[in-house]
């Protein structure tokens, strides 16, 4: 029997490692062994370790996407089945990537036909930024350039899933609604909360959806792909904490992740996603995201624990330039963890700005 692949797009920040946990959990209740595949431009990832820690066999596609690394994402996805197979498999793609369908799904459906059985193709819709974009509004927000890898992955969507509708007025959420049905009429639009899971019965009913999807091409220009992906800065950061008395690990967290966004600001740059996660020994976590200037710090994740020793791990995607970024990451997790007494050895810390993408497979038309 195929295994059903079900990979979930979105910007960065709109909310994807969330919802793939939640839908994890509604397979798991099915009866199915679920595995995931997360993806990005660097290594040491936030979502592979937060996905980990919940319990979910996960493997990791670093160094480019997975229309980059398609043959890397099949042998993850076999990788998966070394132990017990999986029935289905959940994957993240870098949440600054679009033509998705041309270049992993129609490819899946093609030369893997019998081994795996797609699922529709659901892209998240990040509010904080989304409402900008489709409004064309350029204040405090991303370029020309990064708005149309934006609205791209809303266009092949097979359905828009309008996310944090537990953080939206009923105005706001209407008006999003009105915006995204204008822009991008006949493609359907469910309203969810990946943290409450308001909505996400349909989301899955969505997915368990068989026939002609996953067949949207886009007509898309790699110069301005390639240029908007550029403009992000891409900071993975890891590093040991210690310190002679227990230590506040979510507090820490916050704080970090305030001051980061704080820097960014007096950078001049528009964050994309800040995201961390701290681990004590014990497998106790928490997960702390800010997902645009304008947005307040949250722990989506509280992790309640005091240690004397932690790992921590920050994944920062801002418009701000890479090296400058990597240093305000060192510098204020230093600061903020010696204000509670704790020391920092960083052990692997990598700063990029994304490469122009170069598909293994692009098809021209709907074959699958």
């Amino acid at each position: 029997m195929a295994v059903r692949f079900v990979m979930v797009g979105g910007f960065l920040g709109a909310g994807k490692t969330t919802a793939l946990g939640r839908l994890a959990r509604m397979y798991q209740a099915r009866g199915h062994r679920v595995g995931v595949v997360t993806n990005d431009q660097a290594h040491d990832l936030v979502d592979t370790n937060t996905f980990r820690a919940q319990g979910l066999t996960t493997e990791e596609v670093p160094g480019a996407c997975f229309c980059c690394r398609f043959d890397d994402l099949v042998g993850k996805v076999g990788a998966l089945s070394v132990g017990e197979r999986p029935d289905v498999i959940l994957a993240e793609p870098v949440g600054s990537c679009t033509d998705l369908v041309a270049t992993v799904i129609q490819p899946l459906r093609d030369l893997y036909r019998g081994e795996f059985a797609v699922a529709p193709y659901p892209v998240l819709f990040k509010p904080s930024h989304g409402a900008r974009i489709l409004k064309n509004l350029p204040a405090g927000g991303f370029s020309p350039k990064a708005a149309y890898i934006f609205k791209k992955q809303l266009e092949e969507a097979d359905t828009i899933v309008l996310n944090r509708v537990d953080e939206l007025a009923p105005a706001e959420l209407d008006e999003l609604a009105r915006l995204v049905g204008e822009q991008f009429p006949g493609t359907p639009v469910l309203r969810v909360s990946a943290r409450t899971g308001a909505g996400f019965d349909e989301l899955l009913a969505f997915l368990d959806r068989t026939g002609g999807f996953g067949r949207k091409i886009l007509d898309i220009d790699y110069d301005t792909y390639a240029e908007g992906e550029a403009e992000l800065g891409w900071l993975n950061a890891a590093a040991r904490l210690t310190a002679a008395a227990p230590f506040d690990l979510d507090a820490l967290l916050t704080a970090v992740l305030t001051q980061l966004a704080a820097a960014c600001a007096a950078l001049g740059g528009e964050v994309a996603h800040l995201k961390l996660i701290g681990m004590d020994d014990a497998g106790a976590f928490g997960v702390g995201n800010v997902v645009s200037s304008d947005t307040a710090p949250k722990l989506s994740l509280p992790s309640g624990v005091r240690p004397t020793a932690a790992d921590l791990i920050v994944n920062a995607r801002a418009a701000i330039d890479p090296a400058a970024l990597e240093a305000e990451v060192r510098r204020v997790v230093t600061e903020e963890a010696g204000k509670l007494g704790v020391s920092v050895e960083f052990r692997t810390s990598q700063s990029l700005r994304p490469g122009r993408p170069v598909p293994t497979h692009r098809y021209a038309a709907a074959k699958g």
